[in-house]
């Protein structure tokens, strides 16, 4: 790890920028970033690799899991000596070595005993379904860290990378499960119509949302009200409760947002599949509330903790269900040249948004916003210790 001294941490804070103006310059990199990488290797008509939407979307899923491991479950153990940008480089090329080789472990490995993970399953669902695994694993071992502190790992005293090791080893358990028993019936080879708890889409719909509870709980207010419960094990049985609950009625919330948003006719076309726009209204809200608590300094601080939480739940929500009409109903058309879904919808949120999620975290989590000022002494960052992502 690069240690700096009092006065140049000091002199590089008074030169920086305001918190809003320092989150919107790495909103402009992200942007770019995103831009840039998707024309060149997802887009459908412009780039020339053929990816979209499998094996594409698939290794995007891999690599955001990868990066949950080795940023959050990790903290990026072995890689604090060195110094940026060669630290977040060296990050970034590791989480996507790895995810490639999980991809191909399962489309190519895996896939050829079982034709469910096959790579040349018809419209690329044997990518989709090895990839839904991410969607369990994006709750679990972010729960595990940002809800539950790292315990019981963090209570018996290991330290990295032991303590990570040990949180990725045990929480695939609970991971799996939830994905042998909601996803494989629904994707798999042997799937029967009818055998299923829960439609994929309305799966993917409902533990999406169990997924913003966490962020919004996790990163928005600080782990309130979970806390609350006391330390350890309680804090944990509470917010796995409490994630459950808050996320089911999320789900209903995000749906009905849907609903006003989307004309009846698209409503209808969707069928049983509209589940999923709960997650893909979510999944732009992830993104905002990531960008908040990393690239805004997690705005506001400085008033009662209520109105923090409060101002930030609403703002990021404004933003995320802004950024799902405007990807849905003009940039994913005519920027990024999706196929239609219904109606005048184009896209698939949890493809592009999850992109500049993913952006998201290589620039500002495993870069630290290299090249951009630091945030000036007393904005939000400076003032108040946040639990970040």
């Amino acid at each position: 790890m690069v240690v700096e001294s009092e006065s140049e941490r000091s002199s590089a804070v008074r030169r920086g920028l305001p918190w809003y103006a320092f989150g919107l310059a790495n909103l402009a990199v992200i942007l770019v970033l995103s831009l840039a990488f998707w024309w060149l290797l997802a887009d459908p008509q412009w780039s020339p690799l053929g990816l979209y939407p499998q094996p594409i979307t698939a290794a995007l899923f891999w690599v955001i899991l990868v990066t949950v491991f080795v940023g959050f479950n990790l903290e990026f153990a072995g890689f604090g000596r060195l110094k940026q940008p060669v630290r977040g480089v060296a990050a970034i090329a590791v989480i996507i070595v790895v995810a490639v080789l999980i991809l191909i472990i399962f489309a190519r490995g895996w896939g050829t005993f079982d034709p469910a993970f096959a790579a040349g399953r018809e419209g690329g669902l044997g990518y989709q379904t090895a990839s839904l695994f991410v969607l369990f694993g994006f709750l679990i071992f972010v729960m595990a860290v940002i809800n539950w502190g790292h315990w019981p790992w963090s209570a018996v005293g290991l330290k990295q990378p032991w303590l990570g090791i040990a949180e990725i080893g045990v929480m695939t358990i609970p991971t799996f499960i939830l994905f042998a028993f909601f996803a494989l019936p629904g994707l798999a080879s042997w799937a029967q119509p009818g055998h299923v708890i829960m439609e994929v889409n309305t799966t993917i719909g409902f533990f999406y949302s169990i997924v913003v509870s966490v962020i919004i709980t996790g990163l928005l207010t600080e782990n309130w009200p979970w806390r609350l419960a006391g330390p350890g094990g309680r804090t944990a049985l509470a917010s796995t409760i409490g994630n459950l609950v808050l996320g089911t009625v999320l789900y209903f919330i995000l749906l009905g947002i849907a609903h006003l948003i989307m004309s009846p006719a698209d409503i209808a076309a969707l069928g049983s599949g509209v589940g999923v726009m709960a997650a893909e209204i979510g999944v732009c809200w992830a993104f905002w509330m990531i960008l908040w608590a990393n690239a805004f300094g997690n705005w506001p601080t400085k008033f009662t903790p209520v109105v923090n939480y409060v101002v930030r739940i609403v703002v990021t929500f404004v933003l995320g269900v802004l950024t799902f009409a405007v990807y849905s109903y003009w940039a994913a058309q005519n920027v990024l040249h999706e196929p239609q879904l219904v109606g005048s919808v184009y896209g698939n949120a949890l493809g592009f948004i999850d992109w500049m999620v993913m952006f998201t975290l290589f620039y500002v989590v495993c870069l630290g916003s290299f090249g951009l000022p630091a945030m000036k002494a007393g904005a939000p960052a400076a003032a108040e210790s946040t639990t970040e992502v």
